[in-house]
């Protein structure tokens, strides 16, 4: 091992615990041909000399450097993007692994520049971090080293891909909805060209359908914003007015909805009940009442990466699709139940 800034060396530990640099090094890697009494003698000696082996020189001996790749395509996107690399970040952290983080901003020349570089430095291993839950391109015919996919699904079946399970977690809004009593359920939502919205809404109205009731209106669909949820539930009132529920796509449609259904003299939740999704609780608890809403999880789905590359690089890769749960999260805004009603 080179010499530290601090000026121990494997050299030094050996001395101190009375072995041969050989044994040494073989006590600190955890190698099974040094007997425990012996293992813990070098541990205490490189405790007590404050020894740090040096990272690079441990890689060329073992064939990995215990740095691994975090490539993403919008790190702009920091609302759903920052969560997912904090939780992937701990969990290396936790193991002691280093993390090379680049971006390449959805820029196909940048991408394959940066697959290059982190495997100039020898990367263990990659994790690709979405934007969206989406599908995307497998990257991993470039890749020579094990590739875990999160918060978004490489087209490729062979590749392993771990994603918010966004129709488990309408479920949970809904029937959480239909469990309260509400009957005249309504679902305003964003972008359709996201699957996460054609996947909430569609396991929304199966909800409904389970349970035998008619939606309050066809899905309404547009963007991600607090202005088109005070938008569209001007316009579900005026189409819909015995609504009795909202489930929105989003937390910041869901912000806007809040407010339109103020403007309209609507009392949350005792006229109208309200559900988000996200739990982004800059929103979600700063809201008028405070939003129930569906936590997606993200620094669990990064914590979740990481734990699968690990097995990845142990020789026990996973291939498909894992569905990573969310959880409901219940405050004000569905906070009062309404008394039986003829379908209960």
């Amino acid at each position: 091992m080179a010499r530290q800034w601090s000026g121990v060396t494997l050299s030094d530990v050996a001395k101190r615990a009375g072995v041969s640099v050989a044994t040494a090094s073989k006590a600190l890697n955890a190698r099974d041909e040094v007997a425990p009494a012996t293992r813990q003698r070098v541990l205490q000696a490189a405790d007590e000399l404050a020894f740090q082996p040096n990272v690079l020189a441990r890689g060329l001996i073992s064939g990995n450097t215990r740095t691994i790749g975090l490539l993403t395509d919008e790190l702009a996107a920091a609302r759903f993007t920052i969560p997912v690399l904090l939780g992937a970040e701990n969990a290396l952290g936790n193991e002691q692994m280093s993390v090379l983080l680049c971006d390449a901003r959805g820029d196909a020349i940048r991408r394959r520049h940066y697959i290059r570089t982190l495997l100039a430095r020898q990367v263990d291993g990659f994790i690709v971090v979405g934007d969206r839950n989406d599908v995307r391109a497998s990257l991993t015919r470039d890749i020579p080293v094990p590739v875990v996919y999160v918060y978004c699904e490489s087209d490729d079946p062979d590749d392993l891909s771990i994603i918010a399970d966004d129709e488990g977690g309408a479920r949970l809004a809904a029937e959480h909805l239909v469990s309260l009593g509400r009957r005249r359920i309504a679902h305003i939502t964003g972008d359709p060209a996201y699957r996460a919205a054609r996947d909430r809404a569609s396991a929304a109205r199966a909800v409904l359908d389970e349970a035998g009731l008619e939606p309050a209106g066809e899905p309404l669909f547009g963007q991600w914003s607090q202005r088109w949820g005070r938008h569209a539930v001007g316009a579900l009132l005026t189409a819909q007015p015995d609504v009795d529920a909202i489930f929105c796509g989003s937390d910041q449609v869901a912000y806007g909805v809040l407010e339109g259904l103020r403007d309209f003299g609507r009392a949350v939740p005792d006229d109208v009940a309200v559900v988000g999704y996200d739990n982004w609780e800059l929103l979600a608890t700063e809201s008028r009442p405070p939003l129930t809403t569906v936590d997606v999880n993200l620094e669990q789905l990064g914590a979740a990466a990481v734990r699968h590359l690990f097995a990845a690089l142990d020789g026990q890769a996973a291939t498909g699709v894992i569905r990573h749960p969310g959880r409901l999260i219940v405050r004000e805004s569905t906070g009062v139940a309404l008394p039986p009603g003829p379908y209960s």
